[in-house]
């Protein structure tokens, strides 16, 4: 197979439409030459294939390099849809919806923190709700669920904590339009009124980090990073409640539509933008969103809450104050340019995230001139990057960019890898202390079980969908 790709740039690779009867587009991976041969070995391509094969794709049907296989669409897929008559795929969003990074910058200097993070560590973990829990610090009626749902991060910052400044740094200002309960589930409002403000398992996390290198002066510079200075990482998701609209809806699409459509694959079940069916998804999938950026905010409210008393100084002192939050499962409807107009598309991006270049109307003003920042987190024992986006990249991809590592081995597979192993001590002789629960938790996220996050970020950056700004450091890691 791998022959059959025509190579573009040393980074970029494309399957011709020609290649395979069914293909209605062309298949354009962005990778290194072995994160191509992965893709191909792990059957990645072959869902990248199949994305191309759907009727009314815009574009091509695209993966970035941190692709590997994930439900119907491969993590890293990015597939664009005509806004009024298109089609809207749950395969294309994942389960977790709206599972997105966060990054919150600080003037808190490195040989300041050092001292304290054991302190800091065990105060998160003792603190913040993890792991499968249905805990929450957060007691919450149905009027009061609903107002999250409704308003996203917004709500948390009007009646809970943080400040109204938070929501430029958010993607969408933290809220998509939602405003129809009756197309979610009485079992996910079961599921997701008990989890608001917890971080929840697999690869989440809240992560100290060190801003190790600078690589554009000017950008970190507009987004408030210093080097030797600490940083936080949160990754989340919209939890139970987001699992379950999926769950909730990939069955209805099931059953009304998968006998009705010709599929490489039944995991591509489908539905139109205008059908009822279609449109009750989008407004559920709105309602997870919006539990997600409210619960990411009240996780980073809970970390400033713990520096505060810690470093017994108040948010400003400290330099405490959110850089962005970026969504990478989602399915929005956007403005790309094509043929020279601006036109509304549904794009789709799982396991990718919106990368919108300099000078873009949609990023907050005080980013406009460098560009969106763009964040990749690593394995718990590796660096993440801030990136930011490019013009080239927004006219190749929507517009979109890796979101982290991605995986390399299966859960399963990393725990036989790590048997015998003690994981934190491993990664405290790194200099890196890890906190939680569950020994089981920490041996799924080895840091064998993902990508080389320096590949990643260099294939990223030499194909041009985004360019570097800053390299951070782990130094806490929180697991659930």
């Amino acid at each position: 197979m791998a022959e059959k790709f025509e190579k573009l740039s040393p980074f970029h690779w494309r399957l011709s439409r020609r290649m395979h009867r069914a293909m209605k587009a062309d298949a354009e991976i962005f990778a290194s030459e072995d994160i191509l041969r992965q893709a191909l070995a792990d059957a990645s391509i072959e869902q990248v294939i199949n994305v191309a094969c759907l009727p009314g794709l815009v574009g091509n049907s695209l993966a970035m390099p941190d692709i590997h296989y994930g439900y119907g669409f491969c993590i890293g897929g990015v597939a664009a849809f005509p806004a009024d008559n298109g089609l809207v795929l749950p395969g294309g969003v994942g389960y977790d919806i709206n599972c997105g990074v966060r990054l919150m910058r600080s003037s808190i200097p490195l040989a300041v923190f050092k001292p304290e993070a054991e302190n800091v560590g065990h105060a998160i973990l003792q603190r913040v709700p993890s792991g499968l829990t249905v805990r929450s610090n957060y007691r919450l009626d149905k009027k009061g669920f609903l107002k999250i749902v409704h308003e996203g991060a917004g709500e948390i910052v009007r009646n809970f904590s943080g400040q109204a400044g938070d929501l430029d740094q958010i993607e969408s200002r933290g809220c998509l339009p939602f405003d129809d309960p009756g197309v979610v589930s009485a079992k996910a409002f079961e599921r997701g009124d008990s989890q608001v403000g917890s971080l929840g398992s697999g690869n989440h996390f809240i992560e100290i980090q060190a801003v190790e290198e600078i690589y554009d002066e000017a950008a970190a510079r507009c987004f408030g990073l210093e080097k030797e200075t600490v940083a936080v990482m949160i990754h989340s998701g919209s939890r139970g409640f987001g699992h379950q609209i999926a769950s909730d809806y990939i069955e209805l699409f099931r059953k009304k539509n998968l006998g009705r459509f010709k599929l490489p694959d039944p995991q591509l079940v489908h539905a139109a933008v205008d059908s009822r069916e279609g449109r009750n998804y989008l407004q559920a999938l709105n309602a997870a969103a919006n539990f997600a950026w409210a619960n990411r905010q009240l996780l980073m409210e809970e970390v400033v809450a713990i520096m505060e008393r810690i470093f017994a100084a108040g948010r400003g002192a400290l330099g405490l104050a959110l850089v962005y939050d970026q969504a990478h499962n989602i399915a929005k409807f956007e403005e790309h340019l094509l043929a020279g107009k601006m036109t509304r598309l549904l794009v789709h991006r799982k396991g990718a995230t919106r990368a919108l270049p300099p000078g873009h109307a949609e990023i907050q003003a005080a980013y406009r001139a460098v560009g969106q920042p763009v964040l990749i987190p690593g394995s718990m024992g590796s660096r993440s990057y801030v990136l930011a986006g490019t013009v080239g990249g927004a006219a190749m991809t929507f517009s979109s960019s890796a979101h982290g590592a991605g995986r390399r081995l299966s859960r399963h597979q990393a725990v036989k890898l790590a048997a015998g192993s003690d994981v934190r001590e491993k990664l405290k002789s790194d200099g890196i202390l890890v906190f939680s629960f569950s020994n089981r938790a920490l041996q799924e996220e080895i840091p064998e079980a993902y990508k080389d996050v320096d590949d990643v970020v260099e294939a990223t950056v030499a194909s041009g969908i985004s360019r570097k700004v800053a390299r951070l450091r782990p130094l806490v890691v929180i697991k659930g």
